[in-house]
């Protein structure tokens, strides 16, 4: 392929890259005026979140893998066809359950997806920089959350048909999506193995455990605070901090994922690795300061908070994604994605979950106040963690003929 085909097809899948996490954000600002349309609770709304990650949780598990033995094609236009589906749900939706359908089918195709596209990026980047599909997937990841938030927070605010126009623009950006997979070839090579790879596992090659489990930690902590933004950060936004406008609901969420994009973008030539304590002591300490931002009831220090908190989850997307896409091998990478998508969603879902239920026990603000607590220990331990392996590596004697000290 020529390195100029491959520059533009590597730009234009990253294009789809952004649209997913887009598409998956979007809901988080309209989640309060369904709430008042067909009245239900915080802990429901979280089940209406929470079911769009068993989707995509299910589709990592049965399809993660699977377009490293049929190619990459023929999984993204089933992704796209059902994320079709789950807009005309959307659009029509009467009720809690039309969204709930509608959410396990976006969770579905959006879990086809990210893996697919993961593992495009990678066969479509440069041999000589395959780091740089790491950072525009992890950038690429924040920038939709970021764009899909405060798009459908401008939309429901200031635009007619607050429910239904949001799926309208994106049904046509997903129209768009389809003529670059038409005409995107094949990057995988067929292998065998296709129906075997649907039986749900999670499993990393021997020789990758240990790099994967190095980045589990601060994986984990931002895709925590992650959840919690993107389930309940609207709603807090209406009750701790008195702002009802649907666009600052939206703004919430962009303000950790916009600047995570930013964060990610800047730091993209500093070597991956040495990103990682970084990233945790960012994400602990910008949660911590949200905190003091909730007691005081301060918009600024909230905001301030979850700034520094977007650096780190940027750095930490940047990161992890990078040291994913460096150490798999071309048949490896579809299902390496699939494993760290299904750490980030298990760790975006579940505590949102448990703090949506929370909610209705405790209190939404005390609910909060405990889920920013937890995500700060997770990344106080995760520095810890993190050091103390740089240490044991650093230690380590060099094995005789070889150069230089393995990179911590």
């Amino acid at each position: 392929m020529h390195p100029r085909t491959r520059a533009r097809l590597f730009a234009a899948v990253g294009g789809i890259v952004v649209l997913f996490p887009a598409a998956s954000s979007a809901p988080s600002p309209l989640y309060p005026l369904y709430q008042q349309i067909f009245g239900f609770s915080a802990a429901t709304l979280t089940v209406v979140f929470a079911v769009y990650v068993a989707g995509l949780l299910a589709s990592l598990l049965v399809i993660g893998a699977l377009s490293d033995h049929i190619g990459r094609k023929p999984v993204l236009v089933g992704a796209l066809l059902l994320e079709a589906v789950s807009f005309a749900v959307f659009l029509g939706a009467g009720g809690v359950g039309a969204l709930l359908v509608a959410r396990v089918l976006q969770g579905i195709a959006t879990g086809a997806a990210i893996t697919t596209l993961g593992a495009t990026m990678v066969d479509l980047a440069p041999p000589e920089a395959l780091h740089r599909a790491g950072m525009v997937t992890g950038v690429g990841t924040l920038a939709g959350l970021a764009a899909g938030a405060v798009g459908a927070g401008a939309l429901t605010q200031f635009a007619p048909a607050p429910t239904r126009l949001v799926w309208i623009v994106l049904l046509g950006l997903l129209a768009v999506s389809a003529v670059v997979v038409a005409v995107l070839p094949e990057t995988a090579a067929r292998r065998p193995g296709g129906w075997a790879s649907l039986v749900p596992r999670v499993g990393v090659a021997p020789r990758l455990r240990g790099e994967v489990l190095a980045v589990t930690p601060v994986l984990v902590t931002s895709w925590a605070l992650g959840g919690l933004y993107l389930s309940l950060g609207p709603s807090i936004a209406a009750t701790l901090l008195g702002e009802s406008s649907r666009l600052i609901g939206g703004l919430v969420v962009t303000l950790l994922c916009g600047t995570g994009a930013l964060a990610s973008f800047l730091l993209r030539d500093r070597p991956v690795r040495s990103l990682i304590a970084p990233a945790a002591g960012l994400l602990a300490t910008g949660t911590a300061v949200t905190l003091v931002g909730f007691a005081l009831a301060s918009l600024a220090l909230t905001a301030l908070g979850t700034v520094v908190a977007g650096v780190g989850f940027g750095a930490a997307a940047l990161a992890c994604f990078g040291v994913f896409a460096e150490i798999a091998g071309p048949g490896e990478r579809g299902e390496l994605f699939a494993v760290a998508y299904v750490i980030s969603y298990t760790a975006f879902s579940l505590p949102a979950v448990a703090a949506g239920i929370g909610s209705g026990l405790v209190g939404l603000a005390t609910a909060a106040e405990v889920y920013g607590a937890v995500v700060v220990l997770l990344g106080a331990g995760s520095v810890v963690l993190t050091l103390a392996r740089s240490r044991r590596r650093a230690a380590q004697p060099v094995p005789a003929g070889v150069c230089g000290a393995p990179e911590s």
